[in-house]
């Protein structure tokens, strides 16, 4: 008994010390075990996106692994690379734990990370027109969507569209511009200026003859200028491949015309009707886009602005065109001033024909639109006989309305008739208004009919300085009498009910050439 205890004690012996050995070889051929300090959890299992990807000692540690990761996952692509990337930790407290080797840690990080990739955003090119936008592929998408700009109205191919930095922006903006192939620029988009010989070169060989000396030959015809009219801003981004333009879209999106609204400036001798044909628009449209217009018979005066509107593209471009034609032409109406006719009053003294004439001319154009036309050489084969109109210069007296206040209760024109034997079209303009209101003449003249008027009861006729004349009807009093001149503004009657009427009111009407018209056309 004795014995086996002391062999006993040597078993326990050994084992400790076996023990011992084996954590000491442990130290060395399993570096990843160790001993950690007890400070509560200081062992961390690391997952990605939900998946293990190792166990750390040190939470620090887990940011450099993905940063690792992250960047050997991008560099797999040269777009742009966005993933979904989110950690997460489990801690526990051990004495002795094991902990996995850094590149294994990022090489599941990277597995994990290929399988999360969101998207890929490409290098791209967003152009901005003015108000509108395209995202394109490449810089060479871009050149050839401004190119086909240049090359709808440059058949002869002369000029090409390149990009510039923008000096006027802090960042990378380009712009574009579009220059003859033989020209060469600056970063700015600016030519290169000459120098030395090259410049005394260029002077003489540009030397040009006097205009007046040239013939028709001598001119170079064809295309002297053409650039884009609108500002056009390239700047470089990353997009999905969704928000990308396929360029024949592009083009057509940019290059189509499209309806757009611009202001038009009336000028003498335009009319609503004209104004409407001129832009391709039908006179209800016409109508409905302007709020100023009531109606196709609604009043317009030289210098009102109009809302238009014109066919044009995305990204408009302006030209020079040198051209050579041969027309018929108008000579310039000649006008004899009479100061003893109103401006409304004119007669013909000279009836206008036509000449012929050869011409080289300067047209300017934006897009297929003609903006100026300068006559560089003219040469006449026979001569324009000119108009020749002889024309008022007096202002024509204004009129004002006969009463103050009233309601308007019949305008001008076509009508249900009031009463039997009324006319349906009523050549007045009636205001309902108590009998006894003061009724004015409409303008200064002369009175050439005061007293009963049948059916308008008792009336008032005036002849004014313009050759027109008024007529009031239906009064209750007349205060003035035949030949008696009266002032503008001044009293001449009192309404009433009096001759075919269906209440008080003051019937008015306004003649020119012995015609009624629409006296609210005319009133002040």
């Amino acid at each position: 008994m004795k014995r086996l205890t002391k062999h006993y004690k040597k078993m326990k012996i050994t084992f400790f010390y076996t023990s011992v050995l084996a954590v000491i070889v442990s130290a060395f051929f399993l570096p990843y075990l160790m001993k950690l300090e007890h400070t509560g959890n200081n062992i961390f299992t690391v997952y990605l996106n939900g998946i293990q990807v190792g166990v750390v000692g040190d939470e620090s540690e887990i940011d450099a692994h993905l940063r690792k990761a992250r960047t050997e996952v991008a560099s797999e692509s040269e777009e742009l690379v966005l993933i979904d990337a989110q950690v997460s930790t489990q801690g526990r407290e051990v004495y002795f734990g094991k902990v996995d080797p850094e590149d294994s840690i990022t090489a599941n990080m990277e597995a994990v990370l290929r399988q999360c990739v969101r998207q890929t955003m490409r290098r791209s090119y967003t152009v901005k027109i003015n108000e509108f936008t395209v995202n394109l592929a490449s810089s060479e998408e871009v050149l050839a969507l401004l190119q086909a700009s240049v090359d709808k109205y440059d058949t002869d191919h002369e000029y090409e569209a390149v990009l510039a930095l923008d000096p006027t922006r802090e960042l990378n903006v380009l712009t574009a511009i579009a220059r003859n192939e033989e020209e060469t620029v600056q970063e700015d988009g600016k030519p290169f200026p000459a120098a030395g010989l090259e410049a005394v070169f260029e002077d003489y060989s540009g030397a040009k003859l006097p205009v007046e000396q040239m013939e028709f030959k001598d001119f170079e015809l064809g295309l002297k200028d053409l650039h884009f009219s609108d500002t056009v801003e390239v700047v470089e981004a990353y997009l999905k491949e969704s928000e990308l333009t396929p360029l024949p879209e592009a083009i057509e999106m940019v290059t189509k015309d499209q309806e757009k609204n611009k202001i038009y400036e009336v000028v003498p001798g335009d009319t609503l009707s004209g104004i409407a044909l001129e832009n391709d628009l039908t006179i209800e449209k016409l109508v409905a886009m302007n709020e100023s217009l009531e109606s196709e018979n609604s009043i317009i005066r030289v210098g009102d602005e109009l809302i238009v509107t014109v066919p044009e593209p995305e990204l408009s471009v302006s030209r020079v065109e040198e051209l050579y034609y041969e027309e018929d032409y108008e000579a310039e109406i000649q006008y004899i001033p009479n100061d003893d006719w109103y401006t409304t009053e004119q007669v013909t003294r000279q009836e206008p024909s036509a000449g012929h004439r050869k011409v080289v001319a300067e047209v300017s154009f934006k897009n297929n639109a003609e903006v100026e036309r300068n006559i560089i050489k003219e040469e006449v084969t026979y001569q324009a006989v000119p108009k020749i109109v002889e024309r008022g210069t007096k202002i024509p007296p204004t009129y004002i309305k006969p009463i103050s206040g009233g309601r308007l209760s019949s305008g001008f024109g076509r009508r249900n008739a009031p009463t039997r034997g009324a006319s349906t079209y009523h050549k007045g303009t009636d205001w309902a208004t108590p009998t006894g209101t003061a009724v004015m003449a409409s303008n200064a003249g002369v009175v050439t009919k005061a007293g009963w008027g049948s059916g308008y009861g008792y009336v008032v006729y005036i002849r004014h300085a313009d050759g027109r004349e008024t007529r009031y009807a239906h009064l209750s009093k007349v205060l003035v009498s035949a030949g008696q001149s009266v002032a503008q503004g001044q009293k001449i009657a009192l309404s009433g009910n009096t001759g075919r009427s269906t209440g008080p009111h003051l019937h008015f009407e306004l003649l020119i050439g012995g015609t009624q018209v629409n006296a609210l056309n005319y009133l002040n």
